[in-house]
C-alpha cells in the first residue's frame, strides 16, 4: 500500500548534480527549507506520459503556480543528472527544476520506490505529486495502485485546482500562421497586450495547408483557437478579446 506522508517532513538526501563541468550537491533543505515548492515524481526521463503530458502542463502552469506563492516546481525522477539535463533540454523546461534522484533515496523515504523490472527500467518512482511549506508535506496526490502508470491525480491541473480552487483558469490558446503575415503579426500582438499566453504554429514548418484546411476549414491565417474553440482571424480574434474584457 502506497502511503500518503501529508504532514510528515520530506526525507533528508543530497542529490548530485551536474552544471556545465561541475558536479554540485543540492540537499533537500536546498531544495525546501524556507520555501513552498510543488514536487512532482514520475516514472523515467523521456518516457511517453511524462514526456507528452506531465512535464509540459506543469511548465506552462509554472507562472499560475507563482501567483499563488510557489517559489519553485520540482520534476523528479530516479534517473541520473546527465539524463534530466538532457530531457530538461529537450522539453524546453528551463523554468522547472529538475531534480535526479539517481540512487532512489529520496523515494524510498517518501515510501514510493516501486519495481519495474517488467519493463526493465529495475527501481524506479511511483507517479505522485505533493505540495512541500518549509519541508512539511501540506498534500499529495498519488496516482492509484493499479497496473501500468496511471496519470490522472498528479498533473497540474489538479494541483492547481487544489492550490486555487477559486481561480479562472488558465486559457490554452494555439495560432497558426505563416512567416511576413501582417495579419498573424497583428493577432499575436493582441494576445500579448491581452497578457495571454499562446503557442504559434508555422506554415510549412509546423503544419500544411492541408492541415489548415482540414483543422480550421480556411486557406487564410492566422487562425486562433482558444481551449479547442476555434476564433478565427485577427478582426474576429479583436471581437472576442472585446467581449471578454466587458
Amino acid at each position: 500500500m502506497l502511503e500518503d506522508r501529508t504532514g510528515s517532513r520530506v526525507p533528508q538526501v543530497t542529490f548530485h548534480t551536474r552544471r556545465g563541468h561541475e558536479w554540485i550537491d543540492v540537499t533537500t533543505d536546498d531544495i525546501f527549507a524556507g520555501k513552498t515548492v510543488v514536487v512532482f515524481s514520475l516514472p523515467g526521463a523521456f518516457t511517453p506520459t511524462c514526456s507528452s503530458a506531465h512535464v509540459p502542463r506543469y511548465h506552462h502552469l509554472l507562472p499560475f503556480f507563482k501567483q499563488h506563492g510557489v517559489d519553485d516546481v520540482v520534476c523528479m525522477s530516479v534517473n541520473d543528472t546527465f539524463v534530466m539535463n538532457e530531457w530538461q533540454k529537450t522539453q524546453h523546461a528551463e523554468n522547472l527544476t529538475f531534480i535526479p534522484d539517481g540512487n532512489g533515496e529520496f523515494t524510498e523515504g517518501m515510501g514510493l520506490l516501486v519495481d519495474k523490472d517488467d519493463l526493465g527500467f529495475g527501481k524506479r518512482s511511483w507517479r505522485y505529486s505533493m505540495l512541500v511549506r518549509d519541508g512539511v508535506i501540506a498534500k499529495m496526490f498519488i496516482e492509484p495502485e493499479v497496473e501500468g502508470d496511471p496519470y490522472g491525480v498528479s498533473d497540474a491541473d489538479t494541483m492547481l485546482d487544489y492550490l486555487a480552487p477559486s481561480a479562472p483558469k488558465p486559457l490554452n490558446v494555439t495560432v497558426m500562421t505563416r512567416s511576413g503575415c501582417p495579419f498573424c503579426a497583428k493577432a499575436k500582438a493582441a494576445l500579448h497586450d491581452a497578457g495571454i499566453d499562446y503557442e504559434e504554429l508555422l506554415l510549412n514548418r509546423d503544419y500544411t495547408e492541408q492541415t489548415l484546411r482540414a483543422v480550421a476549414n480556411a486557406t487564410s491565417v492566422p487562425q486562433v483557437f482558444v481551449d479547442g474553440q476555434l476564433i478565427g482571424g485577427s478582426d474576429k480574434l479583436e471581437v472576442w478579446l472585446k467581449a471578454r474584457a466587458a
